[in-house]
């Protein structure tokens, strides 16, 4: 007699250090997990992490959940009252979006192909496609409403 054992739930995270995106069985997850290649420390629960277009392009080819991707730079105001919004949603959708900032400044490939015109501008991908996007500094409650429709 065959049994079909039950699908073990993980957790998406992307390793702050090297990039590379680790599964990271749930249940686990307080157990002091580590990147399956650079070995760093992946404790830290809802990162946003810091990307450049080159790292963008691997992240939205290789990501098994959405990606919801920051525009910003460094000497935006807006920008920077958004950033604990980001975190608090990164924290909240964890295991299920992965949230990243690309600065406009150093990198404008992205922005550029996506017609940003203003910053911060948030967009959204879920399987390296395109599906949303919305600029400006708002509350982590629209961002909740925004992510809503595309994550199941």
């Amino acid at each position: 007699m065959e049994t079909n054992p039950q699908p073990v739930a993980t957790t998406v995270v992307r390793c702050p250090q090297c990039g590379r995106i680790n599964r990271i069985p749930s249940a686990r997850r307080d157990d002091g997990p580590k990147c399956g290649q650079c070995r760093s420390s992946l404790a830290a629960r809802g990162q946003v992490g810091v990307v450049d277009d080159a790292g963008l392009t691997t992240l939205l080819e290789r990501s098994p959940v959405a990606v919801l991707v920051d525009f910003y730079a460094d000497w935006c105001g807006p920008c920077r009252m958004l950033a604990p919004v980001l975190q608090q949603i990164a924290a909240e959708f964890e295991g299920r979006l992965l949230v990243v900032k690309v600065d406009t400044d150093r990198d404008q490939g992205y922005a550029s192909q996506l017609g940003v015109q203003g910053i911060p501008a948030v967009h959204l991908f879920v399987g390296g496609r395109h599906v949303a996007a919305e600029s400006g500094a708002r509350p982590a409650a629209f961002w909740r409403e925004f992510l809503a429709p595309h994550l199941s």
